[in-house]
């Protein structure tokens, strides 16, 4: 008999017929007549109750049919005469494929807090709200291909290990095959790295945006969709030490067009999620709101998950330079009532608590900043007439702030060339890339989006580390 999955069985196409379901027992309540166990295959949010007659199935024959057990039952499906379910499979045979020693499996019929389950997250996919939360970051990847691919764009894998700092940041984690106790060393005392794997020195990648650059100087319109690492030593709810990046690369675009098609990506990919993880969404919504129960009036969310996300796909946002952006911060009530953590002043890069003042005070949507002071922004984004900005662009999220950073790049070769000297970088390094300005260059633009800032906010997790399956932090690389 072929293995039907619970979702299948949930839609009711199988109504009388004898069935074969397998998956792991959540829960199992019963009495001298009769024991009911809901079994759950990862199909769903949603249990599917199986019962078991007390005159067929003995309580020796159940013993092992334990929260965590793996079981592979068949049974006649009929409508439920319950409440909380539409059907349910009356059990002809049980076998327990996989013990779970009650004594020993941690995921009881109990609360656990988020913390207890980062510590084991090699379980924690098998709760109803790691369930969701994951179910809903497939459905969230699934749509980030299918949009670029209804546009056109050409998918391109950009290298994990490289030579270079797309970002200038310095914080990269060192990629070597040379003895750590016997390193070799240069006349001048420093590490030969021309003894390494790669012959120079290399990393793990910060960014594909640069060999995306060269590959849309040939394709017009492709995207990136992989690892990323920095090593920050920051223990924060944001930030990861690797997560995902979508980075497209644009050929003939400007800042507008940029702005314009990441609007419409996140729009797409949000909608996706709401039309095809409605349960996942609503359990999470749920959630949420029991959570923002618990906190201050001043801390709680203004709109449910769900309303939140529909509010999003259905307004536009809000766009603003800047400068703009810094006047209305002074301006605010919050700023004169001295309830900034950190200083507004023009130049300063925004801490997460300004764009979130903007997005969820001010504007109450999602907000497109642009035209950032050159200083605080990398090398290659494309220099304003103004000779103080540059042509970036930053897309603010309700409750985590940046979501998406961007910015029409510098295809001017001087002018790209005088930047990187600017940043002590070597052009002569950066050969391969400036050849893109040398050769054919035109204007161009690309974003970057950290997907697992996508996954908090649609599933509105408050952590990071819990909307990817085996987050990596600083002290942290278990599992």
């Amino acid at each position: 008999m072929q293995r039907i999955k619970v979702k299948d069985l949930l839609t009711g196409a199988e109504l009388g017929k004898e069935v074969l379901l397998k998956g792991w027992v959540r829960t199992k309540r019963g009495n001298k007549f009769v024991n009911f166990i809901a079994v759950n295959d990862g199909s769903i949010i949603n249990n599917l109750q199986v019962v078991a007659d007390a005159e067929r199935f003995s309580e020796e024959a159940l013993k092992d049919v334990t929260t965590g057990a793996s079981v592979a039952i068949t049974g006649e499906l009929v409508q439920s005469q319950g409440k909380g379910q539409a059907y349910e499979v009356h059990a002809n045979t049980i076998e327990v494929l996989g013990k779970a020693d009650p004594e020993t499996y941690p995921l009881q019929k109990k609360a656990h807090s988020l913390e207890f389950l980062r510590e084991i997250a090699h379980l924690r996919f098998r709760t109803n709200t790691f369930g969701a939360v994951f179910r809903v970051r497939n459905a969230l990847a699934f749509a980030v291909h299918k949009f670029f691919n209804e546009h056109g764009f050409v998918y391109m894998h950009t290298p994990i290990v490289t030579a270079s700092d797309a970002e200038g940041a310095g914080e990269m984690f060192r990629v070597t095959t040379l003895d750590l106790d016997n390193l070799p060393r240069t006349e001048e005392g420093k590490i030969n790295f021309e003894e390494d794997f790669f012959g120079r020195s290399t990393n793990l990648t910060v960014s594909g945006q640069m060999e995306g650059e060269v590959a849309a100087m040939a394709f017009s319109d492709i995207y990136t969709f992989g690892p990323t690492f920095r090593a920050e030593n920051s223990n924060t709810t944001r930030h990861l030490a690797e997560f995902w990046m979508i980075e497209p690369e644009m050929a003939f675009y400007d800042l507008k067009m940029n702005a314009d098609l990441a609007e419409e990506f996140i729009r797409y990919i949000i909608n996706h999620a709401i039309e095809n993880n409605r349960e996942d969404l609503e359990f999470l919504a749920q959630r949420q709101a029991e959570e923002d129960k618990q906190k201050p009036q001043n801390e709680r969310q203004e709109m449910g998950l769900i309303e939140k996300l529909e509010f999003v796909i259905s307004n536009q946002f809000e766009r603003i330079t800047y400068t703009e952006a810094i006047d209305i911060l002074l301006n605010s009530n919050h700023y004169k009532k001295k309830k900034f953590q950190y200083d507004v002043k023009w130049g300063i890069d925004l801490q997460s608590e300004h764009e979130r003042y903007l997005v969820e005070k001010h504007f109450k949507k999602p907000v497109i900043v642009t035209d950032y002071p050159k200083d605080i922004k990398a090398f290659y984004m494309r220099l304003n007439d103004d000779g103080k900005t540059v042509a970036a662009m930053d897309i603010l999220a309700p409750g985590i702030g940046e979501i998406v950073g961007g910015s029409q790049r510098e295809e001017r070769m001087d002018v790209l060339v005088e930047r990187m000297k600017a940043f002590g970088i070597e052009p002569e390094d950066m050969w391969w890339f400036l050849d893109t300005r040398r050769f054919g260059g035109c204007p161009h633009a690309g974003f970057g989006l950290g997907f697992e800032r996508v996954v908090q906010f649609v599933t509105g997790m408050g952590n990071i580390r819990d909307v990817i399956p085996f987050p990596r932090t600083p002290k942290n690389a278990e599992f």
